[in-house]
């Protein structure tokens, strides 16, 4: 009779323990569905949250590339000459924003030049697609830096001293100019994003390499 209470007691502690560990694996299966759906949300909101931060950037570039650029100068870009020449042009316009021009151009894949680079050259980059960031010696040494920065990262972009323009710093694209004050003038910002490739190239697409200058 004792045999068979402790058969039938050590039964009902076998069978507790199961319920037991069969109660622990569903909060384990409770916890981890809980966590892992925690993480799908977190990555589903991170993935919404820098989806809407790209489309803000891209609108914000639409938006400045359509809106006019304050103070621009800007040429009729079919009355500009395009011949390739192999002599001196002078230009009606100091940095030159087009004109006829020699026909290898200066490299703009982001080039800095720390002397001055010939105009003739210069131009066919533009005529490219680039933007060509000019300065003399009222510039700020901080400012050529940032602006030195600014081209060294930014494809058809070309940087170069020109002691003979006017300003201190100046903007160039095919039919466009501005002059600045300063790299953080934010038109520099604007003049980028509208003109670099920008609906005024005459050659979009074409080469920034393999010219003249450096590699």
């Amino acid at each position: 009779m004792a045999s068979k209470t402790q058969s039938a007691e050590r039964k009902a502690r076998i069978e507790e323990m199961r319920r037991a560990e069969r109660a622990r694996e569903r909060r384990s299966r409770i916890i981890t569905i809980s966590a892992s759906a925690l993480v799908v949300a977190a990555l589903i909101g991170s993935g919404v949250y820098l989806l809407n931060k790209e489309s803000d950037k891209k609108e914000a570039r639409e938006a400045a590339a359509k809106a006019p650029v304050k103070d621009e100068k800007s040429w009729d870009a079919k009355k500009l000459g395009r011949n390739h020449v192999t002599e001196t042009v002078s230009y009606p316009m100091t940095p030159p924003v087009g004109g006829d021009h020699n026909q290898v151009w200066m490299n703009c894949d982001g080039d800095v030049y720390k002397e001055e680079i010939p105009k003739v050259n210069a131009v066919h980059s533009l005529e490219h697609g680039a933007v060509w960031v000019t300065y003399n010696d009222k510039a700020g040494d901080a400012d050529v830096k940032a602006l030195g920065e600014k081209v060294g990262k930014t494809p058809y972009s070309l940087m170069s001293p020109l002691k003979d323009q006017k300003g201190a710093l100046m903007l160039s694209a095919w039919g466009k100019q501005i002059t600045v004050d300063s790299a953080t003038d934010p038109r520099v910002d604007q003049f980028f994003t509208k003109y670099v490739q920008g609906s005024q190239t005459p050659e979009p697409g074409a080469a920034c390499t393999g010219g003249m200058g450096t590699q």
